[in-house]
């Protein structure tokens, strides 16, 4: 692949053409890359306190007794003022998937995986926090961990 990059005065915006004879899953994923936005922050919440939340420090987002919480790396844990399925959407074009029925993880804080006796697995994440990934989901995560970033990331 050749990349050629012309910088001059005379452009007033950036634009991007691709050149090919046929459609790969390298340009699949170099297109993905180039489209994906840095993802938006949440609020959490707790007694009187609100903070801005980084999604990059957050390993996973779960929903317990009716409120949605965001688990940080430093072992804190925050109320998210939102239903799970809109933070999902929020946290979609980023490294978040879905984990469970109730939890949403960041799949660049992972560190390991454990396979469970029910076909579950047990995901480590690089703070120390951990959760669990359903069967249905492990294929989906699956796919996230493999075509989703450096690997020095995961």
């Amino acid at each position: 692949m050749k990349v050629k990059i012309d910088i001059d005065d005379q452009y007033e915006n950036t634009s991007i053409t691709i050149q090919t004879n046929e459609w790969t899953d390298e340009l699949e994923q170099l297109v993905s890359f180039i489209k994906k936005e840095k993802p938006k922050r949440l609020f959490g919440v707790e007694e009187d306190q609100t903070i801005v939340l980084d999604p990059e420090t957050i390993d996973y987002i779960y929903a317990e007794k009716r409120k949605v919480y965001a688990a940080l790396e430093n072992g804190r844990r925050w109320e998210v003022k939102m239903k799970l399925f809109e933070v999902e959407n929020l946290l979609a074009n980023s490294y978040f998937t879905r984990f469970s029925k109730s939890v949403i993880g960041n799949v660049n804080r992972i560190q390991r995986f454990e396979l469970s006796f029910n076909g579950n697995l047990c995901v480590y994440f690089s703070s120390g926090n951990k959760e669990y990934i359903t069967r249905k989901y492990v294929a989906s995560v699956k796919e996230k961990l493999t075509s989703g970033g450096p690997a020095n990331d995961i």
